[in-house]
Parts: structure tokens; C-alpha cells; sequence
């Protein structure tokens, strides 16, 4: 009973650590930097697309319910996004295969990268031991200086591209 306490209080504790060390990024933040691996095993990172309106969103586990049904949203609605100058990139833990079973079975035209640790750490979205370290599901939205414009919290899976356009759209020039 001892050892049953004592290993719930390390991990209570190892859970609190990890929520105190997780920034708290804002609107007017500078998005942080990256380096992951895409579906095809190629190096990503955010600076990739300096210049560019860049929606990253986060998502819980590739082919389940509600990421594919976000997915679809943005597959659906690419066209659009793309006329608004909007990149797409989808992170989550997972390998390189299950994002490209996931890209194969949804027909995504946008990549899906590998998240590490340490991403979902500098954007606030890691959830640690309790949740089996699937993000959140948040959306950044970057524009073209590499700073956050908007933070979607609250993802309509079904109408996240409208999500996004509005957001980008709502945004002073």
C-alpha cells in the first residue's frame, strides 16, 4: 500500500511539473520553432514558411471520429484556404505510417507531422501521463512574422476551416 502511494505522489508530482513547465502562449507571441518529421519522413520546421499565414493545428490521435471529422473539414474547404494563403499543418503523436494511413484514408492535401514532446510542451497542448501524451485540440494561428494571431481553444470539428478563414479574416490589417 506503501509503494502504491508513494509511486500515485511521484506521478501527481511528475504531472504537476510538466503543467507548470508548459509556457502559456497568447495572442502577439512569437510562435516557436520547430524541426518535425512529416509523413514521408522529411524535415519540417515553421521558419519553412516565414512569409506565410499558417494555420497548426493540433489533434488528439490520427483516424479516430473527431480528428477525421476535423480533417474533413479542412480537406473540404482546402480550395479555400489555399485562395486565403493559408498553410495547413496537422500535428499529433503517431509515426510515419500512421500519417500516411490517415492522409490515404481521409485523402488529406495538407501534411500531418510528427509531434515530439517537446512541441507539445512549447505550445501548451501537452496533457502528460493521464491522457497517454495526445495533445489538446488547438489550432495556432501564425501569420506571415511568425506571430500568433489567434488561438482556437475551442475547435468545431465539423466547421473548423470556416474556424480558421474567419479568424484570419477578423484580423486588422
Amino acid at each position: 500500500m506503501k509503494a502504491l502511494l508513494l509511486l500515485l505522489s511521484i506521478i501527481s508530482y511528475t504531472q504537476l511539473q510538466s503543467i507548470c513547465q508548459t509556457p502559456n502562449l497568447t495572442v502577439g507571441d512569437q510562435a516557436p520553432n520547430f524541426e518535425l518529421y512529416n509523413q514521408n519522413g522529411e524535415i519540417v520546421r515553421l521558419s519553412d514558411f516565414s512569409g506565410k499565414k499558417v494555420a497548426l493545428y493540433f489533434y488528439p490521435k490520427d483516424n479516430t471520429y473527431g480528428c477525421a471529422k476535423q480533417a474533413r473539414s479542412l480537406r473540404d474547404s482546402y480550395t479555400a484556404l489555399q485562395d486565403a494563403g493559408i498553410i495547413v499543418l496537422g500535428v499529433s503523436k503517431g509515426s510515419k505510417r500512421s500519417k500516411q494511413k490517415f492522409i490515404t484514408e481521409q485523402q488529406l492535401p495538407f501534411p500531418l507531422l510528427i509531434a515530439t514532446k517537446d512541441i507539445l510542451k512549447k505550445y501548451g497542448v501537452f496533457r502528460g501521463f493521464f491522457s497517454l501524451y495526445m495533445p489538446m485540440r488547438w489550432t495556432f494561428l501564425i501569420d506571415e512574422n511568425g506571430i500568433i494571431i489567434d488561438i482556437i481553444k475551442n475547435v468545431n470539428t465539423k466547421h473548423h476551416a470556416q474556424q480558421i478563414l474567419d479568424a484570419f479574416n477578423k484580423r486588422p490589417i
